[in-house]
């Protein structure tokens, strides 16, 4: 079917558009369509928020798990630290400090041996592993690892304030010191306390307690924590399931409700649009018509009596009344188009091309014939209502120009709608940037072209004209 000029089907078409102007630089395409995102299963599903509910309880008793294990950990840390201390002046006073003697200190070897088998019998076992005497030169007098004794060591900073305080200074030694190279275990808690010769010499007592203790009591600390937690985390599950289930089913309830009402409100809002069309077109417009055949009926009596002056002015009125009627008639095809109802999108393009229509304008159509595009009803929607708003956006700001309308079947699956003119143009980056700017119609474009399937695009540039281009693929591309 062939209306007038065609757009690429012609060669010969009068706008030749932005993007194929023969011999300028080409004007890229830029994409309107806003893509909406639907969800594959929009309804709510109670096994998955119980799901959700789940996994994050999960979560939340991993995390708190990790958590529980680091805080444990320092509880039993700071526990064995003072317990080792409380142990080492008990130990100090009542074991070591009795078998110092000057000997000792001066390292005969009798009296090293007797302190030895003090040690052994009395402070050697599961939990002290190791034990030493300092004199404050860092001399090592007694260690129960022989190989120390008699060796020099630089004191640390605890070292040196367990015995300037004088106080005890327990903490968790990672034995990476060079004292410590006889060390099997990984841990070890060490305390520090100075103690006192006969002859008020002042010597630092050190023992190495071992980390086991603070690992059972980690885990003892951890179990009681762990299963706190769990179970009321349990407990909040139990409780809360039932409510979130009861709250799902009344969403959607709601959202079953919220359907009918959409569907409502857009049936009655077709309804009404049709009333009002039918109000319009059965009144104003017949009174309107029928007042421009009275009045030009008495332009030409007047005539016939010879009154020119009466005459024009009755016949400047019936003009003004049948452009009104034009303008009632193009805003029934905007309230409410009947012919792409009843006669198909090809009636409905040309009422719009008709309409479109000004001095200044003039607006061509190449469509198939309607068997040949086979649109689907929600297809012909979509494309009258792209083709309308471009042929809007084409008279309000195309200025003098000619346009062009080519609606066409591209294959089984593919239909193309093209609007394109050889008018003043416009910047497509800034409109598309800032849609509300005073671009209304451009941003209304990108919602309706949303649906899965459609592509609109468009290729503009100031002086260079305007070409709209509509692509159905998919459901919408396919023939009804």
């Amino acid at each position: 079917m062939d209306t007038g000029p065609t757009t690429e089907h012609d060669p010969a078409a009068p706008p030749a558009g932005p993007d194929q102007d023969g011999g300028a630089s080409p004007v890229p395409w830029r994409v309107v369509s806003r893509p909406v995102i639907l969800d594959d299963d929009p309804a709510v599903r109670p096994h998955r928020i119980v799901a959700r509910l789940v996994l994050g309880v999960l979560a939340a008793m991993v995390v708190v798990g990790v958590l529980g294990t680091l805080a444990a950990r320092q509880l039993a840390e700071r526990e064995a630290v003072n317990d080792a201390a409380t142990m080492a002046g008990v130990v100090a006073e009542a074991v070591v400090q009795p078998a110092l003697t000057d000997e000792l200190l001066a390292g005969d070897p009798d009296a090293v041996a007797a302190f030895d088998d003090t040690v052994r019998r009395s402070l050697l076992g599961d939990t002290v592993v190791r034990v030493k005497l300092w004199r404050p030169d860092g001399l090592v007098v007694y260690a129960d690892e022989p190989q120390l004794i008699g060796r020099s060591f630089p004191l640390d900073d605890e070292q040196q304030e367990a015995l300037d305080g004088p106080s005890t200074i327990a903490e968790v030694s990672d034995l990476s010191d060079s004292e410590n190279a006889f060390e099997d275990a990984d841990r070890l808690v060490e305390v520090y306390r100075p103690v006192w010769a006969p002859d008020g010499s002042t010597v630092l007592f050190e023992i190495y307690v071992s980390y086991d203790p603070v690992s059972e009591r980690t885990g003892q600390l951890w179990r009681g924590f762990a299963g706190v937690t769990a179970s009321s985390l349990i407990l909040l599950v139990v409780i809360v399931t039932p409510l979130v289930l009861h709250l799902v089913r009344r969403l959607r309830r709601a959202e079953v409700q919220r359907s009918a009402l959409l569907e409502r409100a857009v049936e009655a809002s077709a309804d009404e649009r049709r009333r009002i069309a039918a109000s319009l077109h059965d009144g104003p417009v017949q009174e309107l018509a029928a007042t421009s055949f009275t009045v030009s009926g008495a332009s030409a009596t007047a005539a016939q009596r010879g009154e020119e002056g009466l005459a024009r002015d009755l016949d400047a009125a019936a003009a003004a009344v049948r452009g009104s009627i034009r303008s009632l008639r193009t805003l029934l095809v905007d309230i409410y188009p009947p012919s792409l109802a009843a006669s198909g999108v090809v009636v409905a393009l040309q009422d719009l091309v008709q309409a479109s229509r000004r001095d200044a304008l003039a607006v061509a159509l190449d469509v198939d014939d309607e068997d040949d595009l086979a649109l689907t009803p929600e297809a012909q929607r979509l494309v009258h209502r792209v083709a309308q708003e471009c042929l809007r956006n084409a008279v309000k700001h195309a200025g003098p120009a000619t346009v062009a309308v080519s609606l066409h079947r591209d294959g089984p699956g593919q239909v193309t709608l093209d609007v394109v003119d050889d008018g003043q143009g416009f910047d497509t980056d800034a409109v598309l940037e800032r849609p509300y700017d005073g671009h209304l119609g451009t941003h209304v474009l990108g919602d309706v072209t949303g649906a899965p399937g459609a592509v609109l695009q468009v290729a503009s540039a100031p002086g260079r004209g305007t070409h709209w281009r509509l692509e159905l693929t998919g459901p919408l591309g396919e023939r009804a």
